[in-house]
């Protein structure tokens, strides 16, 4: 059986394909089109997809589209009906698109499909999974678990908001749901545009600004006390009422009235690029704290209602990697599985397995369940490297194309050692490797790597090669056999999606009045022995790198562990702000060569930036 699934037309548009159950290949349109966050449809994708499985369109057995067209459709009517005459303004913008392309959704996808080969329309099978089904399926069918309670928590699918399901062999009963308006993806993200970040992509600024708020003060404490009061009500079951009054995104295309926010709390809604002042690095820690105490909150429902001791969590709030690394050490479940491509792109592989498992009522074969603290994950996403890779070939065209300069290595544990040397020199090395990651994060693959000790990395890397906020936070990799003695960390992590302590062997005290410090100076601070990946509260996203699923990357840590006695490497996703991670050797070396990067590895190829034409 060959299934395709699609996501598209919101953001992250994304493809993925099913042959006989095994997941065959996976990616976002964004690392194709190089268009960060394409919402377009995915004609590239879908390509890459049949071309890797060695398929046609016709040979498919369905193309499973990731929600319901129709019901949203209902919701936005519903909507902009219930809050009428507010709201009109962008009632008329909406609706023509949505009745010119739309409604006529199965339209639009055969003609859409038709751009990637000819094939026979009529004998095509569309079908149309809910939104939340396609998130709770993207989790619950890779996962190791032969029964878990799923959790997903979004903005907004076609009326649901979050949802607790019940998986049990190939099946999946829901059990309860939160409906739109009332969401706690859109109130982060109400949050995430007052202070000055973009919606639906810059979320995770927010999140990684949340530390830098002072937990001692009372503006954080009055700052929670008022989103609770005002803005929301945060049930026992950890849903949330939002209060129509204090949004505006249910009728406009805004998400809330300024006014209202910087009358509320007391400071104007911040400019995108300004300067960043303590207020905003409290209200930061207000909304994650009471978002973190929500998802733990349904967690703990989803708990009593299925009785499991695992759980599965996927949609877009599931990559909040901090909520994550709390719920973990609540100990609610025994284990957890997070869908890594957990947003709208991981829907298009939910769509295919709903349709397997649900529409054709196929048996589902389950990996083996395992000890939490065992170092090899079991799930069936093949740690999920599902994207494209290049060969020898493909990178001898780029040399000869660009007259590059390189050297290739016979032998890749010489080459890990040249590396890991230059690494520990002080020199940021841009790695790319295997078939590219599919999901948010750079997971080996597609990275751009250095020295967790050398203070100065952080600032680096942010300033001189991803020209990005200073705030912002760099993941560790860590050779999984030495998770434990680095991090306080009780599972395995492989896909970068929870947050946990430095060891705290590792940590440097921190000076009296630190909390009181302008920003910079915060910034400034050795909170650790691995200081360009621990975050300002001793935090660090932590990826655990496993033989199993990357040999390559495995052993260019183990090689930087045995050169310097360190088993851990600063990762940051390959590419510049404002750009989708690099997907081809032509991408890879055209970022290498725009930014201060010493150094840039494909496959065999190692390139040295001082010799490469114009540079010597």
């Amino acid at each position: 059986m060959k299934i395709l699934g699609i996501s598209a037309f919101y953001h992250d548009s994304a493809a993925a394909i099913l042959v006989d159950g095994q997941i065959l290949a996976a990616a976002q349109e964004e690392r194709f089109s190089r268009k960060k966050h394409d919402s377009g449809f995915p004609i590239h994708a879908v390509r890459y997809c049949l071309e890797h499985a060695g398929t046609t369109l016709n040979d498919l057995d369905s193309v499973v589209f990731y929600d319901k067209p129709l019901l949203k459709f209902e919701r936005l009517l519903e909507s902009y009906y219930g809050f009428s005459p507010r709201g009109l303004r962008s009632f008329i913008a909406a609706m023509p698109v949505w009745t010119g392309e739309k409604l006529f959704l199965k339209r639009l996808i055969r003609k859409e499909l038709g751009k990637v080969m000819p094939y026979r329309r009529r004998d095509l099978k569309l079908l149309f999974p809910e939104h939340h089904l396609s998130h709770a399926a993207s989790a619950f069918y890779p996962s190791p678990f032969t029964e878990a309670a799923i959790l997903t928590i979004d903005g907004v699918g076609e009326w649901s908001t979050a949802s607790i399901c019940h998986g049990k062999g190939k099946d999946i009963s829901v059990l309860r749901e939160m409906h739109f308006p009332h969401s706690l993806g859109l109130l982060y993200s109400a949050f995430t545009y007052f202070l000055g970040f973009k919606v639906n992509s810059g979320e995770y600024k927010l999140m990684g600004l949340a530390p830098y708020g002072n937990p001692e003060s009372e503006r954080v404490r009055g700052f929670i006390d008022l989103i609770k009061k005002e803005l929301i009500s945060l049930k026992e079951d950890g849903s949330v009422w939002l209060n129509p009054k204090q949004f505006s995104f249910a009728r406009s295309l805004r998400m809330v009235n300024d006014r209202k926010w910087e009358s509320l709390f007391g400071f104007p809604r911040r400019k995108k690029e300004s300067k960043l002042e303590q207020v905003h690095c409290d209200l930061s820690m207000a909304i994650q704290k009471v978002t973190e105490e929500a998802v733990i909150r349904m967690a703990r429902e989803a708990k009593r209602l299925t009785g499991s001791k695992c759980l599965c969590l996927s949609g877009g709030v599931a990559l909040n990697c901090v909520a994550n690394g709390k719920l973990e050490r609540e100990r609610v479940f025994e284990q957890i599985f997070i869908q890594p491509a957990a947003g709208d792109a991981g829907g298009a592989l939910g769509a295919a397995l709903a349709a397997k498992h649900i529409f054709y009522g196929e048996q589902r074969k389950c990996g083996e369940q395992r000890d939490p603290s065992t170092l090899n994950p079991k799930d069936s996403m093949h740690g999920s490297y599902l994207g494209p890779a290049f060969t020898s070939y493909d990178v001898e065209k780029l040399i000869r194309h660009h007259g590059a300069v390189a050297s290739q290595y016979q032998n890749f544990e010489e080459l890990a050692g040249e590396v890991a040397a230059v690494i520990e020199g002080g020199a940021v090395v841009g790695w790319m490797q295997g078939r590219m990651e599919f999901g948010p994060r750079a997971l080996g693959n597609r990275s751009i790597l250095g020295d967790p000790r050398n203070p100065g990395m952080q600032r680096k890397l942010n300033l001189k090669i991803k020209y990005r906020e200073s705030f912002r936070p760099f993941a560790p990799s860590v050779l999984a056999e030495y998770a434990k003695d680095n991090f306080d960390l009780n599972s395995t992590s492989p896909y970068m999606l929870l947050t946990h302590p430095v060891a705290s062997a590792l940590q440097n005290q921190l000076p009296e009045g630190f909390h009181d410090l302008p920003l910079q100076e915060k910034l400034n601070f050795e909170r650790s022995t691995l200081p360009a990946v621990t975050h300002i509260d001793y935090s660090a996203r932590i990826q655990t790198v496993h033989r199993e699923t990357n040999l390559r990357y495995w052993v260019l840590i183990d090689a930087f562990r045995q050169l310097t006695g360190c088993p851990v490497m600063v990762n940051t996703s390959f590419n510049v702000r404002g750009e989708p991670i690099v997907c081809t050797p032509e991408d890879a070396y055209r970022c290498f060569m725009r930014t201060e990067m010493d150094y840039l590895v494909i496959g065999d190829f190692v390139f040295e930036k001082m010799a490469q034409p114009g540079l010597k």
